[in-house]
């Protein structure tokens, strides 16, 4: 029966999504209504939604947690993918509620996209909403001493480029060792920005292409990094990952850990967050594994 009801929601994933629904730096339309239809990851809410952290239609964030299950609770910032130039908090319940349902207080924000904005200022929103975490997110059970950050694609940049360059977290007003971890799921992080329409429309205008690049501020004593890819990636190509995860460790780091998922594409990695998609690979475990490793470890200075 369980196997009919996953075989019938699987087919019902692929209408949603569409022929070729597969598209740039973005999970598949509909799977959030997927997931809401599959059992699992109950008895975790959305406790505040639309929140301000900053002015402007895209200065709103949404928090999730599962309430009953004890506190303070570590916290996780998810940024979602898009190209920089599409995507909205309320597709990524089912990555809230995943991470929720496993202990973590989920806060998932939105932020200024192309072609409103260029490079950096949706690097400027994501250190703004991680400083709304860090002021506020006590209120909701967390603890702002145990803040990790994760994002798929151009989340996954904005996460990992935040966790790197603690400019930009200085100049939003947070505490910059306030991101415990990174995790980035399919991200670009060593890429030529003038070669591709998206990268173009995103970062064609920064005076310096190097001051794009998160592998330009890799350093041995950044947080722990968790670079996941997909071999069979084709949108943003694995050597992504395993360029910044060398130069991390040629520099000295012991804690840039890069995770190869052999035939994975470059959706596959946000799907296997979804309740029904999780056999694809075993993205949520080992990402929650590498967190609390990072957690336990003691706060950088």
């Amino acid at each position: 029966m369980r196997r009919a009801v996953r075989i019938v929601l699987i087919l019902l994933a692929a209408l949603l999504v569409g022929a070729g629904g597969l598209y740039l730096y973005s999970p598949p339309k509909g799977l959030d209504v997927v997931n809401s239809l599959y059992p699992g990851d109950a008895g975790v809410v959305r406790v505040a939604s639309g929140v301000l952290f900053k002015a402007g239609p895209r200065g709103r964030l949404d928090v999730w947690t599962k309430p009953g299950t004890g506190g303070p609770r570590p916290v996780l910032v998810f940024f979602y993918g898009g190209g920089w130039a599409k995507g909205a908090r309320e597709e990524y319940g089912f990555v809230a509620k995943a991470y929720a349902a496993r202990g973590f207080v989920v806060v998932v924000p939105d932020y200024r996209l192309v072609p409103e904005v260029r490079f950096p200022s949706f690097l400027e929103d994501a250190a703004a909403a991680v400083r709304w975490t860090q002021d506020n997110i006590a209120r909701h059970g967390g603890d702002p001493g145990r803040i990790v950050l994760a994002g798929h694609s151009a989340g996954a940049y904005l996460a990992v480029m935040l966790a790197l360059d603690s400019r930009y977290l200085a100049a939003a007003g947070a505490d910059p060792n306030v991101v415990r971890a990174a995790a980035g799921l399919a991200g670009p992080y060593d890429f030529y920005p003038f070669e591709k329409k998206r990268s173009i429309d995103a970062m064609s205008r920064a005076p310096d292409p190097l001051a794009t690049q998160p592998i330009t501020f890799a350093r041995a004593d950044a947080p722990p990094l968790w670079l996941a890819t997909g071999s069979a990636d084709t949108t943003v190509r694995p050597r992504n990952a395993i360029r910044l995860a060398a130069r991390q460790r040629q520099l000295g780091s012991r804690t840039t850990v890069l995770r190869i998922y052999e035939g994975g594409s470059h959706n596959d990695l946000i799907m296997a967050i979804s309740k029904p998609f999780r056999d694809k690979a075993p993205v949520l475990e080992e990402s929650i594994a590498f967190f609390e490793t990072a957690l336990r470890a003691r706060a950088p200075r």
